[in-house]
């Protein structure tokens, strides 16, 4: 069972990373110079599209972004193949492609998806998100915690839940790589009263380290009890699933460091 959260569009964490035209709202085909030279050459060249083609690109990739939150991922990879034909340098459509790959674990195509997407639009951040996922779940610890490091630092500050995330990883990725000192220091960074799961679960993370299933099962039931929307816990569940400590918490054993 696929366990791998995946933002191709970074869902509600990032905003207005899709949206039915890869070109800026504001950036018609009669807009001022200033604000075309402001666009990514692929957007320009979206732009230079009669408008027919334009609605018809903009139609099969809602259609693909719908399939895919419904998850039906074949139905949504002949979406994207309409797109494509129609305009097939967007970044949008190579960040969902991927999205699709990851849910059916096809890490290599998922990567090369992504990094097609990032070539079109350099330092993105939801692309950049998903590069470092994969990283993450094919177990590359040291890259995944690199790029993590440089995608906290390009996130807009009030962008709060997604670096809470991101650090979250990170701190993972610290254990792995045997930096433990760190991995706790990163732990005590926030406290309860922050305004997102990250305490809650990087204590449960420490506690899966000492054998103490039930302190980590007591810290994710109280995630639970003050995040009561299961979609503000789900990106940090499934990261505790492909991390391994999940199977621990339902019985199994924990995977060896």
């Amino acid at each position: 069972m696929n366990t791998f959260r995946i933002f191709p569009f970074l869902l509600a964490i990032l905003p207005a990373c899709v949206s039915a035209d890869p070109a800026s709202p504001s950036a018609k085909p009669d807009a001022p110079p200033a604000v075309k030279n402001a666009l990514l050459p692929s957007q320009q060249a979206f732009l230079n599209l009669p408008e027919e083609r334009r609605k018809e690109f903009g139609k099969q990739l809602g259609e693909a972004q719908r399939l895919f939150q419904q998850k039906r991922i074949f139905e949504t990879f002949d979406a994207l193949d309409k797109a494509d034909a129609v305009f097939p340098d967007s970044h949008e459509s190579s960040n969902m492609r991927g999205a699709c790959y990851v849910e059916i674990r096809n890490f290599d195509k998922a990567a090369a998806a992504f990094n097609k997407a990032l070539l079109l639009s350099p330092d993105n951040p939801s692309i950049n998100f998903n590069i470092g996922e994969v990283l993450f779940v094919t177990k590359k610890w040291q890259e995944a915690h690199d790029l993590f490091g440089k995608l906290l630092q390009d996130l807009p500050k009030g962008n709060i839940p997604l670096a809470r995330l991101v650090e979250f990883k990170m701190l993972l990725c610290k254990k792995k790589l045997g930096l433990k000192d760190g991995a706790i220091a990163l732990a005590e960074k926030y406290d309860m009263d922050d305004d997102s799961p990250f305490y809650c679960y990087a204590h449960a993370a420490i506690a899966y380290d000492n054998k103490d299933l039930t302190k980590a099962e007591e810290l994710l039931a109280m995630a639970s009890r003050i995040f009561k929307n299961p979609d503000a816990l789900s990106s940090w569940q499934d990261t505790l699933v492909e991390y391994g400590y999940i199977k621990s918490f339902y019985g199994g054993e924990l995977k060896d460091e």
